[in-house]
């Protein structure tokens, strides 16, 4: 058995592997950069090593570091987590090169999964399903758009190297597919540094089914079940389930035993999915599924297959890197009840699911859901990784206990300091589609609208930010014997989303309060479990932190207490500003000063959160000054372009 091992990630995944380690009696070296320093990673190992700056190429994507750090802690192993180096051959090669093990698959098995065309050529000679398409290495125009013919529209051409979505389009007719094909192959060539294509039969109503499949080092391969993971926004999964709905017993054989043959066909070692696409509808069919892709490493979502096995898939993979034999036969493995995992992140849904950042100043989880996270209070949120803060996952005896568990165990969940998917992750439970189990990859981007409206708050939730903000949801003081003539007036301000109230609050008591707003009096009074709000209880807690009220009432109600002394400059410069929306780096400037531009023009990329975000003019006119260079490391709000205000126009 491994003795000691390193774990070359961070975050959730790192803090998940070491407590899995720990508990088989494995000392951990956890690495971490210069933003890292004081991570919950570092703290939770027995040990720790720096491995350079907050950017990943200087610190987690830096092999000869990671490898430098084992070699000097003693590590007999390296677990990859997933992302960074986790799918890279040329890294499993070199852990094998010094003596190491490496937990996860051979680096063989990685380059067969690696391009999408090939592996699905590969797929294709071991019986396993595969979506009717080209996967040919002649890539021009004319031969891709005569595939795209013989296939039938609609079709979708995707990057072979992609992921998350880039280099990936869909195409109706044949008119538009050079336009599309154009596209597609320029974002694979920035993705990736590979701008060659595959092309598929689009499946329509599609759901993403994946099977957990684990290999030995002697031969024996299994499957741990299904997960569903079709809920998602622009290819990027939200919320996952164990076992996925409508599962027959037939399909889920079918699909079991090609997961099996994908795996046995590369030689698979340890934990991996295989995805398949699913055409979706009333009834799942046996023949109605094809492989998509193989990702040869544990998967984010892993703990929904945990909850409704009872296996530790950590455990599993320590015990197989060790050379043991699979803990349990196919048959010996079971499936009880159903799971959720919903993906909390830092992001801010109403400006488009931008990524965000903050010191988390108040967090708190609920005690009915597991919630894998590597964020701890007080902890920020940078601009270096991704956003996010935890993983809630809920299990119960049925769909519907499960689901009522995800969604009581979001409302229950506190986050301060910073926005959060929280409110759009408890409209997604409460969706009545999704709730009767009726699932596909476009379900989110059919009801975004409703999904992510903004709700006005309620008079009681506005009461409960004034008692919060006037000091009265703090303990009460005894005033024995002092009494005044006339109850304490005051006002509190509330500003929210561009909306302000004016709220008086008369206290009257320390256990009674008049809260008016708009000319309605709720008369307050605490009671033994908290405030009552009129007749009943106050809608959630209230946490008062730096200018801000947060009333946790189904969803965060954040409100800002301006400072009545405070003066906005910003409005004076009315549109001319473009700004910042988050710490970043400028990765590409494309205007100058004095060029004159159309609204929508994208004047400079920002790289933030692993992604890319274009910042454009808000009106026509003439750049008056650049004030930021590529290259530069920038924080939210920071100016990057000035608009001349005295020149508007359309360019020409």
């Amino acid at each position: 058995m491994i003795r000691k091992l390193l774990i070359a990630n961070r975050g959730e995944i790192a803090c998940r592997i070491i407590r899995t380690a720990r508990s088989m009696g494995i000392s951990t070296v956890a690495v971490y950069s210069d933003a890292d320093a004081g991570a919950a990673h570092v703290a939770l190992a027995d040990e720790a090593v720096h491995l350079g700056g907050s950017a990943p190429a200087e610190s987690y994507l830096n092999s000869e570091a990671l490898l430098a750090a084992a070699r000097r802690t003693g590590a007999e192993a390296v677990h990859p987590g997933y992302g960074f180096l986790s799918e890279n051959p040329d890294f499993v090669e070199a852990v094998a090169a010094v003596g190491l093990i490496f937990v996860g698959p051979p680096a063989s098995a990685i380059r067969q999964m690696g391009l999408k065309d090939a592996a699905k050529r590969l797929m294709e000679e071991a019986g396993v399903p595969v979506v009717p398409g080209y996967h040919g290495a002649e890539q021009s125009p004319e031969r891709l758009a005569e595939e795209a013919d013989r296939i039938g529209y609609p079709v979708l051409i995707k990057a072979v190297a992609g992921g998350g979505g880039k280099g990936m389009r869909r195409v109706d007719a044949p008119e538009d597919f050079a336009t599309s094909l154009a596209s597609a192959r320029a974002e694979a060539r920035t993705a990736f540094g590979n701008a060659d294509v595959l092309v598929e039969r689009y499946v329509r109503q599609p759901r993403h089914i994946e099977l957990q499949i684990f290999g030995d080092v002697h031969g024996n391969a299994v499957h741990l079940f299904e997960r569903d993971c079709s809920l998602q926004r622009r290819h990027q999964k939200v919320i996952e389930e164990a076992p996925a709905p409508g599962m027959t017993e037939e399909m889920r054989a079918a699909m079991g035993q090609a997961a099996v043959r994908a795996a046995q066909a590369i030689g698979y070692v340890g934990a991996g999915t295989v995805e398949f696409i699913v055409e979706g509808g009333e009834v799942l069919r046996p023949d109605g599924f094809w492989f998509m892709e193989m990702n040869t490493r544990l998967q984010v979502e892993h703990p929904v297959t945990e909850a409704v096995t009872g296996l530790d898939l950590v455990e599993w993979q320590l015990r197989v890197a060790s050379g043991e034999k699979l803990p349990l036969a196919q048959e010996e493995i079971r499936c009880e009840g159903h799971a959720f995992e919903a993906r909390l992140y830092a992001e801010d849904v109403p400006a488009g699911f931008l990524p965000a950042t903050g010191r988390l100043a108040h967090l708190r989880f609920s005690d009915l859901a597991r919630n894998d996270s590597g964020v701890r209070e007080g902890d920020e949120i940078s601009p270096w990784y991704d956003p996010m803060i935890a993983k809630v996952i809920t299990h119960g005896p049925s769909r519907g206990v499960a689901l009522a568990r995800l969604s009581h165990a979001l409302e229950q969940t506190e986050v301060g300091g910073t926005v959060t998917n929280i409110a759009f992750l408890e409209a997604l439970s409460r969706h009545e589609g999704f709730a009767a189990g009726r699932v596909d990859t476009g379900l989110i981007e059919r009801d975004l609208d409703s999904l992510v409206r903004q709700e006005l708050p309620s008079a009681a939730v506005l009461a409960c930010a004034a008692l919060a903000a006037s000091g009265m949801d703090a303990p009460p003081v005894d005033f024995t014997g002092f009494s005044l003539w006339a109850p304490l007036q005051r006002t509190v301000v509330l500003e929210r989303d561009g909306q302000q109230w004016r709220i008086g609050v008369a206290i009257r008591g320390a256990d009674r309060v008049d809260i008016e707003i708009e000319e309605e009096v709720l008369p307050c009074r605490r009671g033994a479990r908290g405030w009552l709000i009129g007749e009943a209880r106050a809608p959630g807690p209230a946490r008062l932190l730096d200018g801000a009220v947060l009333v946790f009432a189904g969803q965060p109600w954040e409100f800002a207490l301006p400072d009545p002394l405070a003066r906005e400059s910003a409005e004076a410069m009315g549109g001319n500003i473009v700004e910042a929306p988050m710490p970043g780096l400028v990765r590409e400037v494309l205007v100058q000063s004095g060029q004159m531009v159309e609204r929508g023009d994208r004047l400079v990329i920002l790289e933030a959160m692993k992604m890319e975000h274009a910042l454009s003019a808000v009106r026509a006119g003439r750049v008056e000054a650049v004030l930021v260079e590529a290259g530069a490391q920038v924080a939210a709000h920071d100016a990057l372009v000035l608009l001349d205000p005295e020149e508007e126009g359309e360019a020409e």
